[in-house]
C-alpha cells in the first residue's frame, strides 16, 4: 500500500496560529499587574482644648467587719458538734463546737485524787510537827529532830499547792472542750466540720463581730504617698455602696499598709465609715478626688495606641489631608477617657477612631455623619 504525503500548504496555517497564541499568552503572563490604589479611609477627629482637669480615682472595694475573729479550742481532741453555720448571727456566751471530752474529765478526776493525796499528807504532816513540838518542849527530842519535822511539813504544803493548781488547770481543760462566742456577730467561715481530730489553735469557725465596719481595698504604689497624706482625715474619701441608691457616704482613712501584698504588689487600705449601715461583704467603689491640674487636654481611650514601646496618637494635616504618629505624654486616666500631658499643641485634629489600620502620611477623609443619624 502506498501512502500519499500530506501537502505543506496545508499544515502551516496550523502551526502559524499555534505560535501566536503561545507568544499572547507569555506576554499577558510577563506583563505586570495593576495595583489596586489604596483607598482613601475615613476616620473620625477631635480638636484638642487644654484645659483644667479635676481628676477622680475610684477603687473597688469590700464591706468587712473592723473586727473579725477566728475562734478555736485551746485543747486538741476530736469535734463532735458544731452548733452554727456560714451566716449565722451568734450572742455572746453560745455555744459554736464542742470535742470529745472523756480523755479530759478523766485528767480532772486524776488531778483531783492528787490533791486529796496531797492534803491528807499535809494534815498529817502538821499533826506531827505539832507532836514533836510538845516532845521538844519537854525535852525528850532535840532541836535538829524538830526542824527536819518542820521541813517536812512545808514541803507538804509546797506539793497540795501544785496539786491544787494542777486541779484547776485540769478543771479549765475540761471545760476548753466547750468553744463558745466571746461576742455579737456573724459567721463567715466555717473551717472544720464533725469528726475531725483538731490541734490546740485550729481555727473552727470565723465570727465577725458587730460594731463599725470598714471598706477593704487595694491601692497602686504610685497612690500610696496621695492617700497616706490624707490619713485620719474625716470625709476625705467618699464610698458609693453597690446594688443601693447611688448615694456618696464619707469615709476616713484609718489604716494603710506599710508593705505590698507579694502576689498582687499592691498596698492594703481601710475606710472607716462610721455609723454607716452596709452590710457585710458588700461591694463598694471608693472615691478619690485628685487636685486640679490645668493645661491637661482629655481623649478617648480609643485615639491613643502604642508604637515602639511609646505612646502615641495620629495628628491630621488639614491642608494635605494626611496622618502622622505623634508621640504624646499620659498623665493618667479618667473613665474612658486618658489625660494627655504633654506632646500636642492646642488646636491640633486628632484622629479618635480606626488608629490601629492608619500609616504614616496615609491619605485619610474626614468620616461624615449619615444624612438620617444627623437628623435625628
Amino acid at each position: 500500500m502506498r501512502l500519499r504525503p500530506v501537502p505543506v500548504s496545508g499544515i502551516r496555517p496550523v502551526l502559524l496560529s499555534s505560535l501566536v497564541l503561545a507568544w499572547a499568552l507569555a506576554m499577558t503572563g510577563c506583563s505586570p499587574k495593576e495595583v489596586a490604589p489604596e483607598p482613601v479611609r475615613a476616620v473620625r477627629t477631635l480638636r484638642v482644648e487644654p484645659g483644667s482637669v479635676a481628676a477622680v480615682q475610684e477603687f473597688s472595694g469590700e464591706v468587712r467587719a473592723r473586727t473579725e475573729t477566728r475562734l478555736s479550742f485551746r485543747v486538741g481532741g476530736k469535734m463532735v458538734s458544731r452548733e452554727v453555720g456560714l451566716g449565722d448571727a451568734v450572742r455572746p456566751g453560745q455555744l459554736i463546737a464542742q470535742l470529745d471530752a472523756a480523755d479530759l474529765r478523766l485528767g480532772q478526776e486524776a488531778a483531783s485524787a492528787a490533791l486529796r493525796a496531797a492534803q491528807v499528807q499535809a494534815d498529817q504532816a502538821g499533826a506531827d510537827l505539832k507532836r514533836y513540838r510538845e516532845l521538844h518542849a519537854q525535852g525528850f527530842i532535840g532541836d535538829a529532830e524538830l526542824e527536819r519535822r518542820q521541813t517536812t511539813l512545808k514541803a507538804a504544803q509546797a506539793t497540795l499547792d501544785q496539786a491544787r493548781a494542777q486541779a484547776g488547770v485540769q478543771g479549765n481543760q475540761a471545760q476548753y472542750a466547750r468553744l463558745v462566742a466571746e461576742g455579737a456577730g456573724v459567721v463567715t467561715a466555717v473551717e472544720v466540720e464533725p469528726g475531725t481530730v483538731v490541734a490546740a489553735g485550729t481555727p473552727i469557725v470565723r465570727v465577725a463581730l458587730d460594731g463599725p465596719r470598714d471598706v477593704v481595698f487595694s491601692v497602686p504604689e504610685d497612690r500610696v504617698g496621695e492617700l497616706r497624706a490624707l490619713m485620719d482625715r474625716a470625709g476625705a474619701l467618699q464610698v458609693r455602696l453597690w446594688g443601693g441608691e447611688g448615694e456618696m457616704l464619707p469615709a476616713t482613712l484609718r489604716e494603710l499598709a506599710a508593705a505590698a501584698d507579694a502576689t498582687t504588689r499592691t498596698f492594703v487600705a481601710k475606710a472607716d465609715l462610721g455609723a454607716a449601715a452596709a452590710r457585710l461583704g458588700r461591694t463598694a467603689t471608693v472615691r478619690l478626688e485628685r487636685p486640679r491640674r490645668d493645661g491637661q487636654i482629655r481623649l478617648p481611650l480609643s485615639a491613643v495606641a502604642e508604637q515602639g514601646g511609646r505612646s502615641i496618637v495620629w495628628v491630621l494635616d488639614g491642608q494635605a489631608m494626611t496622618v502622622r504618629p505623634q508621640p504624646v505624654v499620659i498623665g493618667g486616666a479618667d473613665g474612658n477617657e486618658v489625660l494627655v500631658s504633654g506632646g500636642l499643641q492646642p488646636g491640633q485634629e486628632v484622629v479618635t477612631a480606626g488608629v490601629h489600620v492608619l500609616t504614616a502620611g496615609q491619605k485619610v477623609r474626614r468620616h461624615a455623619e449619615p444624612a438620617h443619624a444627623a437628623s435625628r
